[in-house]
């Protein structure tokens, strides 16, 4: 199973009003996102990402400045 794997079942974990959209332009990589569908968490391990994600806040914006002021933000 690869990490890419095991962070989308993450993203799907978080509701079901949660879609993971990931990219993919082979059909390796479309094979590898599907495998997020066979990943199940228990309620510890999520409560352990959940305190390893909340120790690294994020930080900084998504673009650069000058693409953000082109989206208005």
């Amino acid at each position: 199973m690869s990490t890419a794997a095991v962070a989308i079942a993450w993203v799907l974990s978080r509701g079901d009003d949660i879609v993971a959209i990931p990219g993919c332009s082979r059909r390796a990589t479309l094979t590898d996102s599907l495998d997020a569908l066979r990943v199940t968490f228990s309620s510890g391990e999520l409560a352990r990402i959940d305190d390893i994600l909340a120790s690294h806040p994020v930080a900084g914006t998504r673009y650069a400045e000058k693409q953000m002021k082109r989206l208005g933000l």
